[in-house]
């Protein structure tokens, strides 16, 4: 027995010894073959990299390093949600995920966009790849923990660096899903009705002012946001000034997406010849700047929320088999798929695995997935960019996805254009299935860009980006403009417009969704009991989203129980109901249909409904509810957040303001009473052009994806407290150098 229990030690010690091991040494020197010249990485004490090189080309090979270093699990994850070869380490659990991705080719699109972009680009990819292999080649199966147990990661291939792209054109370009689940909805409602779920948007549209049969089956088959990865969800702040508070142009970027542990966001800076540098938020497997600045450029991104992705009604003959898929499932039998496609893209029914007896395929096209992505190129030359004009260039380069790109340059321009996309529709406006094929893409001169507003002012929150008689049609819904309108005031006061400013402004937590409805819920009858507190609690607030106070998750949890009261009313179980429906059913005189003729009345339920679940959850007080106990900004690990103790053991909360219409952006898990959020800015930065040091940021986690480094979650306290860092040339305090030698 004692033979046993030594045993027990011994590989209880190795394994510890082990884990240990893959935590990157702070002082390192490693010769590279491929760098031309000396770099030295300089390490701040919240472990980000200052890379000083004497050529775009070392630096890419240098960013790459420090990825793989830090990141490297998280890459591979990455690469294998893109390459649907998730299943081959998860099991059943991501094969949803795996045969719609294979279904797409994303990865052979990937390699195919790679052998058609330009030389420089291809250049830069490559040097990256070396940078990724380098620490691949060198640490082994020692890259990171996970890899302990998968073993080694196979080494970085250059395409592999658009596949993120790829990944992020797919869910941040809309609305196929959507024409799907309107399809599906379409049998069950009258018409006249079906459009009130998606309530039409009156808004300016001016950035620069104030202002189906078998349908179930195939959604069922198709990844969710929140249950499958590596989905994000779609939303983004940015607002850019023409002159800050020290004189010069200002940018603030804060992108929405999907929580995790790490982060997705890595923070770094450039330092080339010549006063030339770039600095701000990459991602791990990619080999720029995507929001940040350079020496005379600064620049951030919101999603359009244009239509770029359609679905077709096309007869079983219009489709032909392309390739055969076989996707490996951990611990089960392969899984071999047939992928078919027509003249208009992959068919998206054969996902549900069913026969169709209508004699009929639905087809998707998306212009994320057209040939000849140029994407990687433009952000080539917005990290290269001197200028708005050369900023307009790069952005015509980037194919996907649909966004806005804010930016202003050093000698005071400012401006918003679109990026990705457009199709130019040859029937329809894309709202439901179709079978008339697109005639083209929008020039790009013809998108609705912005320059030079005499405001001085640009602002976008994912609402409506032109007027409703601009000639490039873009959508025919839009999220609403609650969180736009407040960034308006906010910049509004008088106030100095700095980096202290700006970042209080993310932070804000005033939703006006809930102040335009709280007259509506103060008007009702005056319940009694816990009804009737938090009638009372209520009735005293200004609609901000304190995690200190109870009020939110009142408002939050009413938000959440009113739609499901008005589609069950009629007969619809589920649809994708967003706020926009919300306000509809409480402020437009129109909507007594969905209500019985009276919406006060059912709002009336839903509040009390809502109180009592609250009360069974909470206590009976709701004066000591507390919106943060509810609402925590959960970062946990895409593989271990599953195993239980680890998950405790290595996951991230603290309890969070806001919710999903304020500015600070925390949306909610969703479900009957799950209100974490899983879902905001994992990123906020700001940008001064006044000095080469006027840059401020911070991440939500840490930069390490290794949970026993310190820098794990070492950002996460500074991040709740909306509290930036500044990314200058020389950090304040260093934690560790690295020193890379051809």
């Amino acid at each position: 027995m004692a033979g046993v229990w030594m045993l027990v030690a011994c590989v209880l010690l190795a394994g510890g010894v082990a884990l240990w091991r893959t935590i990157p040494a702070k002082d390192m020197e490693l010769r590279i073959a491929g760098l031309a010249a000396p770099v030295t990485i300089t390490l701040d004490d919240a472990a980000i990299p200052r890379i000083r090189a004497r050529s775009e080309r070392d630096a890419a090979i240098a960013l790459g390093f420090v990825h793989a270093r830090d990141r490297m699990f998280q890459m591979e994850m990455m690469r294998r949600g893109a390459q649907g070869r998730l299943s081959e380490i998860a099991g059943s659990a991501t094969l949803r995920n795996d045969r719609f991705v294979r279904l797409l080719g994303l990865a052979r699109r990937a390699e195919a966009d790679f052998l058609a972009l330009d030389s420089e680009t291809r250049s830069l990819l490559e040097a990256y790849s070396i940078g990724v292999n380098a620490w691949i080649g060198e640490r082994g199966r020692l890259s990171a923990p996970e890899f302990l147990v998968l073993g080694a990661p196979e080494y970085w291939q250059p395409a592999h660096s658009l596949l993120w792209a790829k990944v992020m054109g797919l869910w941040l370009s809309g609305n196929w899903r959507t024409e799907l689940e309107r399809a599906r909805l379409a049998g069950a409602l009258p018409a006249d009705r079906l459009w009130d779920l998606w309530p039409a948007d009156r808004s300016a549209g001016r950035p620069d002012v104030a202002a189906l049969s078998g349908l179930d089956r195939m959604l069922a088959a198709i990844p969710v946001f929140g249950e499958d990865a590596p989905l994000p969800d779609t939303a983004s702040n940015a607002w850019a000034v023409a002159r800050g508070a020290a004189g010069a142009p200002m940018v603030a970027s804060d992108p929405h997406l999907a929580y995790g542990a790490p982060v997705l966001w890595y923070l770094a800076r450039i330092e080339l010849p010549d006063g030339r540098f770039v600095a701000g938020g990459t991602v791990p497997g990619v080999p720029l700047v995507l929001i940040g600045r350079n020496a005379d450029l600064a620049w951030g991104f919101t999603t359009t929320h244009s239509d770029t992705q359609d679905v077709f009604r096309e007869p079983e003959s219009a489709a032909r088999v392309v390739r055969t898929e076989v996707i490996h499932v951990r611990g089960e039998p392969d899984v071999t798929m047939e992928v078919r496609e027509t003249a208009n893209g992959p068919v998206i029914s054969d996902l549900d695995e069913m026969p169709r007896a209508d004699g009929e395929v639905l087809a998707v096209r998306m212009a994320n997935l057209e040939p000849n992505d140029t994407a990687a190129a433009g952000f080539l030359a917005l990290n290269r960019g001197r200028s708005i004009a050369e900023a307009r260039a790069a952005a015509a380069l980037i194919t996907s996805p649909p966004q806005n790109l804010m930016v202003v340059d050093r000698s005071g321009g400012i401006a918003m254009y679109l990026t990705g996309r457009t199709p130019l529709r040859g029937a329809g406006d894309g709202s439901m299935p179709g079978s008339v094929p697109w005639e083209g893409f929008v020039p790009f001169e013809e998108l609705p860009h912005v320059e030079n507003p005499e405001s001085g002012l640009l602002v976008n929150a994912n609402n409506r980006v032109s007027p409703p008689d601009h000639p490039a049609f873009l959508s025919r819904e839009w999220f609403g403009d609650w969180r736009f309108r407040r960034i308006q005031q906010l910049l509004a006061e008088p106030a100095l417009r700095d980096e202290d400013r700006f970042a209080a402004i993310q932070m804000d937590a005033v939703s006006l969704l809930a102040r335009e409805a709280l007259p509506v819920l103060n008007a009702l009858p005056r319940g009694s009991g816990v009804l009737g507190a938090a009638q009372a609690l209520l009735a005293g607030w200004d609609g901000e989203m304190r995690q200190d106070l109870p009020q939110p998750l009142i408002w939050n949890a009413f938000m959440r129980r009113m739609p499901v009261l008005a589609l069950r009313r009629a007969g619809v179980p589920t649809a994708p109901a967003g706020p926009e429906f919300l306000r509809f059913l409480l402020l437009d005189p129109e909507a007594g249909w969905w209500c019985g003729g009276d919406c006060r009345a059912m709002a009336a339920l839903a509040l009390a409904e809502a109180v009592t679940d609250l009360a069974q959850s909470h206590g009976a007080d709701p004066a000591a509810w507390r919106w943060g106990q509810a609402h925590r900004a959960v970062f946990e690990h895409p593989i271990l957040r599953g195993v239980p103790g680890l998950n405790r053991l290595i996951g991230l909360a603290v309890p969070a303001a806001g919710d999903d219409q304020t500015v600070q952006r925390q949306g909610p898990r969703g479900g009957p009473s799950g209100f974490d959020a899983v879902h905001g800015a994992g990123l906020r930065m700001v940008a001064d052009l006044s000095t080469p040091d006027g840059l401020f940021a911070i991440i939500g986690t840490g930069q390490s994806g290794n949970p026993l480094s310190s820098h794990w979650g070492d950002l996460l306290d500074p991040w709740h407290d909306g509290r930036l860092r500044r990314i200058g040339r020389e950090p304040a305090d260093t934690s560790g150098r690295i020193r890379l030698a051809p």
